[in-house]
């Protein structure tokens, strides 16, 4: 079994331009955060922690469903396995995060429901580092994982930064959804969520549920 990319250093992992040192550098800065927010009392500042967590949390996870996860299928035997895991991960992620959203800042339940997501964002980095990307290193030259890095970074810098139930966990739909959705929740990280922002949202959801049968109906042509 390849060595854990936690241990290696940049030059292992393909320099610093390979997907597999961004990811490592994002799964640093989640960590960072995390243990940042359970240093600090209720207040602004801790919202803002949170904020920057799911923030960059969604927008990894998307990138990585985006570009990397059907790399990984396409080069490593057991692929489908090693990424199916890591997607139910997220999708438990995804639903915590949005009920996080909905409640109140300091509740008890809001709070468990934090120290949940932070659990399962540091188990999906040990199963990613420690599972996933080794299988992949082992599969691909250097010069292929620093071009998946460019396509990897090039989706995160637009994707979405919160959870949508309407995301599909696999291209074609995620990547058809990701763009008026990442539109939006940056629009949303940038200004705040006011009366007309939220008559956006309405907007950008309809467009989304028409988009998803477009990407359906686009998966039932490709298997034909």
């Amino acid at each position: 079994m390849p060595e854990t990319i936690k241990e290696q250093t940049v030059e292992q992992l393909g320099g610093p331009s390979s997907v597999l040192a961004r990811q490592r550098r994002d799964h640093a800065e989640m960590d960072r955060l995390m243990d940042r927010y359970q240093t600090l009392a209720d207040g602004e500042d801790r919202e803002r922690v949170l904020q920057e967590i799911v923030q960059l949390v969604f927008s990894h996870a998307f990138a990585e469903e985006t570009v990397l996860w059907p790399a990984v299928r396409r080069s490593v035997e057991d692929g489908h396995e090693l990424t199916l895991r890591v997607e139910e991960e997220h999708q438990q992620i995804n639903d915590l995060v949005a009920d996080i959203e909905r409640l109140s800042p300091g509740s008890p339940e809001r709070e468990e429901k934090v120290r949940r997501v932070f659990a399962l964002i540091r188990q999906d980095i040990r199963d990613e580092e420690d599972l996933v990307l080794p299988r992949l290193q082992e599969a691909l030259p250097a010069a292929q994982l620093r071009r998946l890095g460019t396509a990897w970074d090039t989706v995160r810098r637009s994707a979405p930064t919160h959870p949508h139930p309407v995301i599909p966990r696999r291209p074609p739909g995620n990547a058809v959804l990701g763009v008026p959705l990442g539109l939006y929740d940056r629009m949303r990280d940038a200004f705040g969520l006011s009366t007309s922002m939220a008559a956006a949202k309405k907007a950008i959801t309809g467009l989304a549920g028409v988009l998803v049968l477009v990407a359906a109906v686009a998966m039932r042509r490709k298997r034909r």
